[in-house]
C-alpha cells in the first residue's frame, strides 16, 4: 500500500510540476516587460525564475495537503475529498500559507516591478511537505 500512495503522490507532483513550468514559461513569454504602471522595467529571466519558485512552493504545499488527506490518516473517500478541498482552499487564502505568501509576492512584484524571490515560503513549504510525508 505505501508504494501505491508514493506512486500517486509522484504522479500528481509530476503533473503539477509540468503545468507549473508550462504556465510560467507561457506567462513570462507573453507578459509585458514593465510594471503595472509602466514605469519600471522587469527582467524576464528573473521574473520567470521567481515564477518557477512560486510554482514549486505551490506544488510542495499541494503535495503536503494531498499527503495529509489520504490514507492512513483518512480512510473514507468522502472525508478525504472534503478535507482535501477544504485544506487546498485554506492553503490559498490563509495568511500563514506559504502558497499564498509566494503568490502574493508575485502579484506585488507585478504591480511594483520588484521581483520577490519566495525564499521563506519555499523553506516553509518544503518543511511542511517533509513533515507531512513523515506522518504515520
Amino acid at each position: 500500500m505505501p508504494r501505491a500512495h508514493l506512486a500517486a503522490l509522484l504522479a500528481a507532483s509530476a503533473c503539477a510540476g509540468a503545468l507549473g513550468v508550462t504556465g510560467t514559461v507561457i506567462v513570462t513569454a507573453v507578459s509585458e516587460r514593465r510594471s503595472a504602471d509602466g514605469l519600471v522595467d522587469v527582467a524576464p529571466l528573473s521574473a520567470g525564475g521567481a515564477g518557477l519558485l512560486v510554482a514549486l512552493v505551490c506544488l510542495l504545499t499541494g503535495a503536503a495537503v494531498g499527503t495529509l488527506c489520504s490514507r492512513p490518516l483518512l480512510r473514507g473517500r468522502g472525508w478525504s475529498l472534503a478535507s482535501t478541498a477544504l485544506l487546498a482552499l485554506l492553503a490559498l487564502v490563509t495568511s500563514g500559507s506559504p502558497a499564498k505568501a509566494a503568490v502574493s509576492g508575485l502579484v506585488t512584484g507585478s504591480r511594483t516591478g520588484v521581483i520577490h524571490t519566495p525564499g521563506l515560503p519555499l523553506a516553509v513549504a518544503g518543511a511542511v511537505c517533509v513533515l507531512g510525508t513523515r506522518r504515520g
